[in-house]
């Protein structure tokens, strides 16, 4: 993001929490991560790879506020509260660099991975042992998103099934262990994607919208909020506490 841009923003989000005070109930917010440390490929913006030293920041952030307490993300979506940290797409450096930070802390996390990333065989991203090691750890889910990654409401009724279905169901036989979870790729979903989702098994999936999951709302379309290369601990916080929430109506 153009610093002029992340400027304004700050702007606008200060002026956003003056004039709607943080509600007593804020709902859980799920924070949304990529890749620590490596390329992501068509980040024209390069918003999604965060610095290591900036992402260990923010843990320790979490760790130290007695506001924001981490829970796993299914816990945070039935109960409206916490903050729940998630990953998209499958990146080697959320074992490699992220998990030793969450373990070492006893946060729960939960990883969103498409299999044709871990099928690639790219050194980016997590091979088939590299996903096992991975969903081992203590604290971890392993969730879908999507078989090779495209937008979903532009396929087909027989390519979402497959995109939904087989990434499911290629997830469960390399884990051996259900997968109930998802995350939208790209986070594009439509009212056939979130029946078709429905359809194919999932009980919980993600969205890219800002915002704060409360108890009653979709499990369907959880609001998640957007951490980006450029958030120092002070935007960072600021996100948190909802001050970026206005973004859902630009997004």
């Amino acid at each position: 993001m153009k610093a002029w841009k992340a400027t304004l923003a700050d702007g606008v989000s200060a002026a956003f929490r003056q004039l709607r005070p943080l509600r007593e109930n804020p709902g859980c917010r799920v924070l949304m991560y990529h890749a620590v440390g490596s390329r992501v490929s068509d980040d024209r913006q390069h918003l999604y790879n965060i610095d290591p030293s900036r992402f260990r920041d923010h843990m320790r952030y979490l760790a130290t506020s007695t506001n924001h307490a981490v829970v796993g993300l299914s816990e945070g979506v039935a109960t409206g509260k916490g903050v729940a940290i998630t990953f998209d797409d499958g990146y080697l450096d959320t074992l490699m660099v992220a998990a030793p930070v969450l373990v070492e802390l006893a946060f729960p996390f939960t990883v969103f991975v498409t299999p044709g990333f871990v099928c690639g065989g790219h050194v980016r991203y997590l091979s088939a042992t590299a996903l096992r090691e991975l969903a081992d750890l203590p604290g971890v889910t392993i969730g879908a998103h999507g078989n090779s990654h495209r937008r979903l409401p532009e396929c087909d009724n027989v390519e979402l099934a497959q995109e939904l279905a087989g990434s499911r169901a290629w997830l469960e036989d390399a884990l051996s262990r259900p997968v109930i979870t998802m995350s939208y790729p790209h986070g594009a979903v439509d009212r056939r994607v979130r029946a078709a989702a429905a359809a194919a098994g999932y009980e919980l999936a993600a969205c890219s919208q800002f915002g704060a999951h409360r108890r009653n709302d979709d499990h369907l379309q959880v609001a998640r909020t957007d951490i980006w290369a450029q958030d120092d601990l002070q935007r960072f916080k600021a996100k948190i506490v909802g001050a970026w929430d206005w973004m859902r109506w630009i997004t």
